[in-house]
Parts: C-alpha cells; structure tokens; sequence
C-alpha cells in the first residue's frame, strides 16, 4: 500500500462525495505517473484546508491506495510525497495472569470511562459502570428542561450524566496528543462503529455535535449490555475504604457498598465533591494551572469572510473557525479555546449559586453565530491557597460572582462597553442575534475576573483585532464565566496507571491527565490496557 501526501484539489470540485473521489483519482495518478483505472481501494488518511492564498482555497489530503508493481512505481515517481504505508493498527493485549477476584468498576461515564468500560466490556471484563447522572436521553431533556426554566438538577446538567461534559460541546474530536499507539485511530474508529459520521476518521478537525454524539453514547452503552456490563444510573460513589493502602470498597449513594479490587475513577473535571471525598481519604492530588475567561461571539458569516477571503453564502464551504493566541505585557497567555462554529454559548453550570458557561454546536453547525471561549491562563499562585483544592476554590469564586452578577442568568455585556461606558451599547440593536442556552441579562463583566486578567484580556483582544479585523469590534458580545477549561487537580498516578493506593486508576480529564473529549477517550484506553497487563477477563 502507498500513501500519497499533499494533494491538492480546488474546493470547487468538491461538491460532494462523488466529485471529490473522481477528483482525488484523477489527482493521485498524475503524481503516480499511472492510469487511474490502476488505483484501487483509494482511501483518505487526512483532509485539510490550504487558505493562505484566499480567496483561492484547496482541500489538502493525505491518501493511501494499491496499485499494482508498487516498488516499481514508487520508484519512477521520484516524490517525497509517495511513501511506503506500514499501517500500525490498534492492539489490545491480554497478559495478564490474575483472575479478577471482582468485576472491574468504572466511575464516570464521560469519554475516558465510557472508553474503558467499552475495551474492557468488548474483552470479556464484564465491566460494572458507575454514573452518577442519568442515561443520555433523560439527560438531554433535564439540561433542556433547565435552559428553559433554569431548574438545575445536580446529578443530571451539562457536567454531569451519561457521556459527560463533552455530550454538550460542539463535539470536537482532534487532539494535540502525538499517539504511537494507534488509541487515536481506534477512539475514532469506535466512534464511526457507534454512528458516527465517517469522515471523522480523516478530517484535520474533526467534529460530530451534540446530537450525533448523544446517539453514539447511547449506541456504545447499548453494545456494552449486550457484552455482559453493568451500568448504573444515580449511582454517585459517595465514599470508599481503604485498608493497608490497598482500595477495597466503594460506598454508593451514601448505602450501598460493594467489593472493589480494580476501580477506575473517570470523574470528570467538574466532580468537585469527589475530589473532596478522595482528598480526605488523603489520596494524593495536586493543584495544577488551567485558564479562565469569557465567550465571545461574533456572526459566523464574518468569520467565513475573514478565513476565506470571501463569502460562504451558498454553504459550500464548511463553517470556519480560528485558532489564537497571544502574549501579554501581564505574562498571561491569551488564546482562543474549543472554538463552536455556527453554535451556542450554553449554561453549563452544575452548582446551586454558581454560573459557568461553555460552548455547544450542532452537527449542522447552522445558527449562524460563532463563538469561542477567549480565556487567560492562571497559575496555582493565583489561587487562595497552597491546598491541593485551592483551584477549585478559585474556580467557585468566579462563578458565585457570575452568579451574582446575572441573578442567575448568564451575565453579557458588548466588548464596546467593556472597555468603555457602561451601558453605551446594551439598547442598540445588535450586530447579530445572539445564540445563548438559557436566560442571558446584560451586566458589567469587568469587575468579575480579577484586574490583570481583565488587562491580559484586553490586550489579548487587540492583537486578535491585527490578526482577524473587526475581531474586537465594540459589538462582540461577552458571557461569563468561562471556568470549567480543564481540571483544576491532577490526581497523581503511577507508569501502571494506578495510585498510590493499589486498585485506584486515575483516569481522563478530571484526574489531570487529558483535555478533551478523544484525549479522555484515549486515556480510558491507556487505562483499561494497564489492567489487562495484570489482570484476566
């Protein structure tokens, strides 16, 4: 098999899945040097958009495909661009030679648990799966529920619930993670088996949205019952016992109690009252660094416009983002994160009291406004104190004040009165309707971050404004406060992916060791092949 990198194909002749394979034919034998009718099973690896002399925009892939005498015509090609492909597929190794004196428990079904369970399931484990909120269909209708009429249940939110935070995200599914291990390809590849779309498996960014990624959970969980696991809803471990640094007991919902010997924890980053159950059982954790600050949202045709260098009006192309970054006289870096094209700012708070924010697409990323969280890194000496929770602390700081400053709506206010005249801008008509989930009022967001964040934002916006103008324009709406950018603690764990305490795996996003929805995914894998390394189904 070859792999042809760095072929080129003007977006016009994409139109659809018919043209952009006759197109990628046509493509690959003029670099091969062959008849197209030679190429077979040609697949595409990667898929990527070449903008840098807009508003003439190519679609860029890497390809693989058979031809016959390949030596030869490797050879007679002479390009850098046509390779040798040795595919390293995904392995999961059993070699474990210990019976499983009990069945392993997985806590938290967000990806990374959700990712184990389904490994450790498909393998015979017969894995029990802990989730504290409800399965993915109740808890779509309680996060709506809540967005209309702001009735916040505490198990059952955005944060909380089969398929975690991510189910309510715009679904992004790339990664910065460089993997030799093929656990990216196979989360992907998963993905796909559950309903996912296709192109997933070679797009440069790719993304499902809330809806598609919601039936995908529900497709895994499906699967994994019929592999012989056990899932339990409203199931919150509550507390667990430890005897000679040695996990042998989970407590769920503060009654019942079950043998543990192998206990994967995939809380989630938002799982605070666990991080202070473990915390005093003096389970080892530490506070880390991670980012606070706002979203913003801007009209999606004019971000189509400022990385296209033209309109997007017929939707041929695909709705645009951006990638930031900055840095400050503060020492503060400022940078965009989990960009939502043509989706929502959403309410993604899991706390009575207490308000943050997040952003959410659709698969069809179709409202017509784009939005990213624009956040600014902070360190553990921003926070209250040196205790391992200080960043929760800090993070529960913030959005009380959120809190507050809304009423308990998300609190916005236009960049223009941001910077200057409270109220200058909040009764002219906006430059775009903007997409929120969940009741917004206008307030004053500058006194809600501390002031060198403010100063750090702000300086982070102009240069923004240099890199894409009008990015800083007065009538960019803000909604604060976006907190929940990653684990505030990491729960330390060793090469074997367990704890100090043995039995105890640290796992995924919440226990500091990802960032993102396939990050997590991958985790839980990494997770569920350290317990087969000991351990037999």
């Amino acid at each position: 098999m070859l792999v042809i990198n760095q072929v080129k194909i003007p977006v016009e002749k994409v139109s659809d899945c018919k043209a952009e394979q006759e197109a990628l034919l046509r493509a690959v034998a003029k670099k091969l040097n062959i008849e197209k009718a030679a190429i077979d099973k040609l697949t595409i690896q990667k898929k990527s958009m070449d903008a840098r002399k807009k508003p003439e925009l190519y679609y860029v892939y890497s390809v693989t495909c058979h031809v016959p005498n390949e030596e030869k015509v490797l050879k007679k090609c002479k390009s850098a661009d046509v390779l040798k492909y040795d595919l390293v597929p995904y392995e999961f190794k059993i070699t474990g030679n210990k019976a499983c004196a009990h069945r392993p428990v997985i806590v938290g079904m967000g990806p990374a648990g959700l990712f184990c369970g389904y490994m450790l399931a498909k393998h015979g484990y017969k894995p029990i799966i802990l989730e504290r909120g409800r399965k993915v269909e109740e808890r779509t209708k309680d996060v709506e529920e809540f967005w209309k009429n702001g009735c916040l249940l505490h198990n059952s939110n955005v944060q909380f619930g089969e398929g975690g935070a991510g189910t309510f995200s715009d679904g992004k599914l790339n990664t910065l993670i460089k993997d030799k291990t093929g656990r990216n390809k196979e989360v992907l590849r998963i993905l796909v088996e559950n309903g996912a779309p296709q192109q997933i498996l070679y797009d440069s960014k790719p993304h499902v949205g809330t809806d598609i990624l919601s039936l995908t959970v529900a497709n895994m969980r499906n699967q994994m019952l019929e592999w012989g696991a056990d899932i339990r809803y409203e199931s919150q471990v509550t507390d667990i016992n430890i005897h000679d640094n040695v996990l042998t007991e989970l407590v769920i919902n503060d009654k019942e109690r079950i043998l543990v010997e192998n206990a994967v924890f995939a809380i989630g980053h938002s799982a605070r009252d666990t991080f202070e159950m473990l915390y005093s059982h003096q389970i080892e954790m530490e506070a880390k660094d991670f980012a606070v600050g706002f979203r913003v949202q801007h009209s999606q045709s004019f971000i189509d416009k400022s990385q296209y260098g033209r309109e997007n009006a017929d939707g041929v192309l695909p709705v645009s983002s951006y990638k930031l970054a900055a840095k400050t006289s503060v020492n503060r870096g400022v940078y965009s994160f989990c960009m939502c094209p043509g989706g929502y700012v959403v309410n993604a708070s899991s706390e009575e009291g207490r308000l943050a924010v997040n952003g959410m697409s659709y698969s069809g990323r179709d409202s017509g406004v784009a939005n990213s969280a624009i956040i600014m890194s902070v360190t553990k000496s921003d926070y209250p104190s040196e205790h391992p929770l200080a960043g929760v602390m800090f993070q529960r700081e913030l959005e009380e004040k959120a809190y507050t400053f809304g009423n308990g709506s998300i609190p916005v206010q236009y960049y223009g009165d941001f910077t200057g005249e409270k109220g200058k801008y909040e009764h002219i008509k906006e430059a775009f309707e903007p997409k929120i989930k969940g009741s917004y009022t206008f307030s004053d967001l500058r006194t809600l971050l501390p002031e060198e964040l403010n100063t750090a934002f702000v300086e982070g916006m102009t240069q923004f404004g240099r890199m894409i103008p009008g990015f800083d324009d007065d009538y960019c709406l803000l909604a604060g406060v976006e907190s929940r950018t990653s684990s505030p603690i990491r729960i330390n764990r060793g090469t074997d992916m367990q704890s100090h305490v043995r039995g105890f795996y640290p796992c995924g996003e919440g226990a500091g060791y990802a960032g993102g929805i396939t990050s997590a995914a991958m985790d839980g894998l990494a997770v569920a092949e350290a317990i087969a390394k000991n351990y037999h189904p």
